[in-house]
């Protein structure tokens, strides 16, 4: 499976759409570093996929959530569920399984199709909160703020 960034995926939202893109390298990166067979690579890539993504859906549930998203709480329990198998893949990987290709494979699926159905959702009430905090970014504001606590 060729892993990379389709234009589909891009929502329009410029902060959101580059951490979507910093998944698809880890997953990327996660996929080769199974090419190689280097487990404890693999290890570290796997940590690195969990901690960023539950950041980018910490960060990206604050936007729903400040933008009066009506659907912030099954958005929510949509990450969870996401985490909760890559934790699942970690937990077979830490016990000697060969996951990386299954991983990279199963979160390319699910993250895709999220973006292009349930990210596209709160797509319209994300963007015009945007309009009114894209000014603000600029001076410290909360988009800035936001983007420092989450992505230290």
């Amino acid at each position: 499976m060729t892993i990379k960034w389709q234009k589909d995926l891009d929502l329009g939202i410029p902060v959101i759409d580059q951490q979507h893109q910093r998944i698809v390298d880890l997953i990327v990166d996660l996929h080769n570093a199974g090419g190689r067979g280097d487990q404890a690579l693999v290890g570290g890539v796997i940590d690195s996929l969990i901690d960023y993504t539950e950041s980018h859906f910490a960060f990206e549930e604050a936007l729903m959530e400040d933008a009066g998203y009506v659907f912030t709480r099954a958005h929510k329990k949509l990450h969870e569920r996401f985490i909760d198998k890559a934790k699942e893949y970690k937990y077979r990987h830490v016990a000697g399984e060969d996951v990386a290709h299954e991983l990279s494979n199963s979160l390319t699926i699910w993250l895709f199709e999220h973006i292009r159905k349930d990210d596209r959702d709160y797509q319209g009430a994300v963007k015009e909160k945007m309009i009114n905090l894209t000014s603000d970014a600029n001076e410290g504001g909360w988009l800035s703020r936001s983007v420092k606590r989450f992505f230290r």
